[in-house]
């Protein structure tokens, strides 16, 4: 089963988009992330429900912030993105009415609710700002070694 990738996908899309001077065009969004600018847009379309970027179309229109990356978590792109399912392990139907099936598919339930609870009130901890600093120092240490060279 692939991953479903939007999330990190439209962190690297803001962090851009908040150092970027002006709109980002889909065009340019789609170039950056090697997709389709149809794609661009769809996935945006949440993000602008939310109320975290709008867009304007025409010359000099594009996609702009809305809302400061300080004020946005991690959780909620997640949740404008449609909540997509965080983990790819199911559980087994095969024979709803084998106990050992039922005991084993109620544990695993268990279990991942309460994975799925943690990880959701981690993403709720981090804000967008606060992964772009790490973007920073990246682009600051790969720019630093290209001039090594």
């Amino acid at each position: 089963m692939p991953t479903d990738s939007r999330l990190s996908r439209m962190l690297h899309v803001l962090v851009h988009m908040d150092r970027h001077d002006g709109p980002m065009t889909s065009e340019m969004i789609s170039t950056m992330l090697g997709t389709n600018p149809v794609v661009v847009r769809r996935t945006m379309a949440g993000l602008k429900a939310a109320g975290y970027v709008a867009s304007e179309k025409g010359h000099g229109g594009g996609w702009s912030l809305t809302t400061p990356l300080e004020r946005i978590t991690l959780l909620n792109i997640h949740e404008a993105l449609g909540n997509p399912k965080i983990f790819a392990i199911g559980l087994s139907d095969d024979d709803p009415n084998c106990l050992i099936e039922r005991a084993v598919n109620a544990a695993m339930m268990a279990t991942l609710s309460d994975a799925e609870r943690l990880l959701r009130a981690r993403l709720a901890e981090v804000t967008v700002a606060a992964v772009a600093p790490d973007a920073d120092q990246i682009n600051a240490y790969v720019a630093q070694k290209a001039r090594q060279t």
